[in-house]
C-alpha cells in the first residue's frame, strides 16, 4: 500500500468547512464583519482555545473587552456549530472508505477541548478515527514541530509511513520537514486521486 501505515486527516476545511467569516457575513453583513475582524483578533482568540484554554471563558472574556461587539463575539461560542459547518461529505466518504478497507486513520487537528466536544456530538464521523490527536488536549498546535513528534511517539508509526493532508501550507511543510508524506488539501478530488495513487483505494472506491 505504497509504504503508508496510517493516513492522517486535518479536520478544518478538510472534513468540516471552517470559515467563520461566512457566519458573520450572514448575521451582521460583510461591512460590519470586516470592521469587527479588523478590531478584534478573533482568530488569535481561537488559537488560545486550540492550545487548550477554556472554550467559553476565553471567548466570553474577549467579548467583555469589546462591549459593542459582545453579542457577536459570544456567538463564536454560543453558535459554534453554525460557524463550523457543513461537513465536507466527499472527504467524510473517503475517511469511511479507508476504514472499511482496513487502513489505519488518524486525525491531527487544531481544535479546542470544549469545541471538539461540541463537534463530535454533532459530527459522528469524528469518533471514527483509530487515533485522535487534538491540539487542545496536547497543549500545542500545528505547525509546531512538537505536535508532529508527539504523534510519532504515541502512534509508533515512522514518519515516512504517515500520509498527512491539511489545507494549510505551513502545516504540511512542518510535517514534510520531519519526513512525513504529505498532501496539500485543495479539495476532495485531489485527495481522492492521491489515495488512489498510493494504492490505498481503487478508483471506484475513491469516487463512490
Amino acid at each position: 500500500m505504497g509504504g503508508i501505515s496510517a493516513v492522517v486527516f486535518d479536520i478544518g476545511n478538510v472534513l468540516i468547512e471552517w470559515q467563520p467569516e461566512k457566519y458573520y457575513d450572514r448575521t451582521i453583513g460583510p461591512d460590519r464583519r470586516r470592521a469587527m475582524f479588523e478590531e478584534v483578533d478573533l482568530h488569535g482568540m481561537n488559537e488560545l482555545v486550540d492550545q487548550g484554554a477554556d472554550f467559553r471563558k476565553t471567548i466570553y472574556d474577549t467579548a467583555d473587552c469589546y462591549p459593542h461587539w459582545r453579542d457577536q463575539i459570544r456567538d463564536w461560542h454560543d453558535n459554534w456549530l453554525s460557524l463550523a459547518q457543513p461537513a465536507i461529505a466527499p472527504s467524510v466518504a473517503l475517511l469511511r472508505t479507508l476504514r472499511a478497507r482496513g487502513v489505519t486513520v488518524f486525525t491531527l487537528t487544531n481544535f479546542g477541548i470544549g469545541s471538539f466536544a461540541v463537534a463530535e456530538a454533532h459530527y459522528t464521523f469524528l469518533t471514527e478515527f483509530d487515533r485522535r490527536y487534538v491540539s487542545g488536549h496536547m497543549g500545542v498546535t500545528k505547525p509546531s514541530n512538537d505536535i508532529y513528534r508527539m504523534v510519532e511517539e504515541d502512534s509508533g508509526v515512522m514518519p515516512g509511513e504517515l500520509l498527512f493532508t491539511d489545507d494549510r501550507a505551513e502545516n504540511i511543510e512542518a510535517a514534510a520537514a520531519r519526513g512525513w508524506q504529505t498532501h496539500h488539501f485543495d479539495g476532495p478530488d485531489g485527495w481522492a486521486d492521491r489515495l488512489v495513487a498510493e494504492g490505498l483505494l481503487t478508483r471506484e472506491e475513491a469516487r463512490a
